[in-house]
């Protein structure tokens, strides 16, 4: 059970966040939602993540189910395990992301090397960010850099709050 009771919120802030969800709030949401404008925040940034870069869903998706597994949240894993399928995702490479050390190829293996790290350390040794420059041009690396932290952050609140999936 949560830390926390969720609350249904209200406002703008809520109704926001509900439409960015489709219509209703997920558990995330009613714990942000004790503050309103850490909730209105958080939507932002997360909108802006999901729904408005250029780093690719599969590779994204990818990204976080590996931060769902590191940081021990189950929660995290439950919402973005069907959005990685909708990307392309298969049982092979899910099951690979759940490895101590996973085996990937080109550049997939340079993400997750870079996810792992960023998760794992903070510090991410020059020769593992410099493997990505030939996948990425500078705005690709800062996507990219930003989804791990930002996924970081959601597991990290999910995992203190405890909220389940």
């Amino acid at each position: 059970m949560a830390r926390l009771p969720g609350t249904e919120g209200g406002g703008e802030i809520a109704d926001r966040v509900r439409a960015r969800r489709g219509g209703s709030l997920h558990p995330l949401d009613r714990m942000l939602l004790h503050s309103p404008p850490v909730a209105d925040g958080w939507n932002s940034l997360l909108g802006a993540v999901r729904e408005r870069m250029s780093l690719p869903a599969d590779l994204r998706e990818l990204v976080i189910l590996r931060i769902a597994v590191l940081n021990g949240a189950p929660y995290e894993w439950a919402a973005h395990e069907p959005e990685a399928r909708r990307a392309g995702a298969d049982d092979g490479q899910l099951a690979e992301l759940r490895k101590e050390k996973p085996e990937f190829e080109g550049r997939v293996a340079r993400v997750i090397a870079y996810t792992d790290a960023m998760t794992r350390d903070v510090h991410v040794p020059d020769p593992v960010f410099d493997a990505l420059r030939a996948d990425f041009d500078e705005t690709g690396l800062a996507e990219l850099t930003a989804t791990v932290a930002v996924y970081n952050m959601v597991s990290r609140f999910l995992v203190a709050l405890d909220v389940q999936p």
